[in-house]
């Protein structure tokens, strides 16, 4: 008798103190269980996972993306915007075992929290012989855009270029998330970056990132793309530019945020993608 009311207790404070580090909406505000969402994902033919770059807690749930749209469908093909697409052959390297971890961090342009927040995945990929997409322009050449404007892409020589976008590149400054650029920039400009060159720079990376994916869909299977959630919030940036390629795609977007209470999605935020996870504002972060 006093086991089972001790255990009436114990469920009763679990209850009370239960504090859930993150929650998931649908587009409307509606909160969604993770394997309801995970099944519409694993009917997709592309995800763009838009992620918050230092949430400890988003990159862990990238690597539970990963490995369980892997366990539904082995054909999973892993991209990162963290990677630059002129080290593809480092990291197709890396992955089938012929060069070490060390050269391949030594020699690859890494982000400086590739260690805590994406090489889970990456390993996890190599582990299971899972091809890895470097989507991003090399950023030598985004700085070239953002300085000198998305023209002077035209001189690069034929090697350079297979590291870009085909050119030209549509460019609609009407969409939102580059009008928004233009607005907080205006006219102003520094070191040479007009708001016009900073969008053209924002512009070829989305591009860079939507060609790099579609030319490495799998026949049948499911591409999985980590980027900053700016990249495919609101279906604009990656999105738009892989729906301008070819609009029968299925693409599913999730977007990560951070708020002070995870009890309901804020109005403002509802509709920027298929799903939205909700993160506490105190959540540690890796830099």
């Amino acid at each position: 008798m006093m086991n089972w009311i001790f255990g009436i207790i114990l469920l009763t404070y679990v209850g009370m103190v239960n504090k859930p580090a993150y929650r998931i909406f649908d587009q409307g505000g509606v909160e969604v269980a993770y394997d309801s969402m995970l099944h519409e994902l694993s009917q997709a033919d592309i995800v763009l996972f838009g992620e918050i770059h230092n949430n400890a807690l988003v990159h862990w749930l990238e690597l539970q993306v990963a490995k369980d749209l892997y366990a539904r469908d082995s054909s999973l093909v892993v991209g990162l915007e963290m990677l630059e697409a002129d080290n593809q052959l480092l990291i197709e390297e890396y992955i089938n075992g012929t060069i070490e971890e060390r050269h391949f961090s030594q020699e690859a342009k890494l982000w400086n929290n590739y260690a805590t927040d994406y090489a889970p995945v990456v390993d996890f990929a190599k582990k299971n012989s899972i091809a890895v997409i470097a989507t991003n322009i090399p950023r030598r050449y985004a700085s070239l855009v953002s300085r000198e404007g998305i023209e002077r892409l035209n001189s690069l020589g034929t090697q350079a270029k297979r590291w870009v976008a085909p050119l030209p590149v549509i460019i609609d400054t009407s969409l939102p998330s580059y009008q928004n650029m233009l607005d907080m920039m205006g006219e102003h400009t520094h070191s040479g970056m007009s708001g016009e060159k900073m969008v053209q720079a924002q512009v070829i990376k989305d591009a860079t990132m939507a060609h790099f994916i579609q030319q490495n869909l799998p026949n049948a299977g499911i591409f999985l793309h980590l980027n900053g959630s700016y990249h495919s919030d609101n279906f604009e940036g990656v999105y738009w530019y892989l729906k301008q390629r070819s609009s029968d795609l299925n693409i599913k977007t999730v977007s990560c945020v951070e708020q002070a209470t995870l009890n309901s999605l804020e109005e403002e935020k509802q509709g920027i993608a298929d799903y939205i996870i909700v993160t506490p504002t105190d959540m540690a972060h890796s830099y």
